[in-house]
């Protein structure tokens, strides 16, 4: 029987393969880390100059903000209310807009600091277009012994159905855009009282 050229070439060429294999392993074993040093730094280049890095990097950097309500805009801290002086008239009318006699919330900011505040009612007392000039209620007893706050009892503005006191000596601008909600109206009588004070020792009329 004859062989075949090729089937005597086979062996010799699987042997050679199998040569050329294990030399380029020998090669990578004494040149791996070298090129690894070598080529790391282009590829990682590469990669960070990529905008599909740029954008992951900043998808991780940057915490995503929470859909949240529209800021209201907030009252002022107040100022003295002789600077506000002017003819003051009870006109409340539950109509949307804000008249003076009615009582409603806002954010007010302390006095102190700007940058605190609480959710509390106003008594509306004038009105420059749409700032709404107020003054702060509290309930806060210890206001019954101080001369620059009058009572004025309880009303639907406290829940609580706890008597309240009024801030004389310093007006609020309010933003009507800020107003939460009308609170209530101040009776006729009780709303005088307010009035009267503010005549007599801030110069209203």
């Amino acid at each position: 029987m004859r062989t075949s050229p090729t089937a005597v070439k086979l062996p010799d060429m699987a042997g050679r393969w199998n040569a050329l294999g294990k030399q380029l392993g020998i090669v990578a074993k004494e040149q791996g880390t070298h090129l690894v040093k070598q080529q790391a730094p282009k590829l990682i280049g590469r990669v960070q100059s990529s905008s599909m890095w740029d954008r992951a990097v900043r998808a991780v950097a940057t915490p995503r903000k929470a859909a949240g309500p529209a800021i209201r805009p907030t009252a002022t801290a107040g100022v003295p209310s002789k600077e506000r002086a002017r003819m003051i008239v009870y006109s409340p009318q539950l109509d949307g807009r804000a008249d003076p006699g009615e009582v409603v919330w806002t954010w007010v900011p302390y006095e102190e600091d700007a940058s605190n505040g609480k959710d509390r009612p106003v008594l509306v007392v004038g009105r420059e277009r749409d700032t709404l000039l107020g003054l702060m209620l509290s309930s806060n007893e210890d206001h019954a012994h101080h001369p620059n706050w009058v009572g004025i009892g309880s009303g639907a503005w406290d829940s609580a159905g706890r008597p309240s006191w009024v801030r004389l000596d310093r007006v609020l601008d309010v933003p009507e855009g800020g107003i939460r909600r009308e609170g209530a109206i101040l009776p006729r009588k009780t709303f005088d009282l307010v009035a009267h004070r503010l005549c007599a020792e801030y110069h209203w009329h």
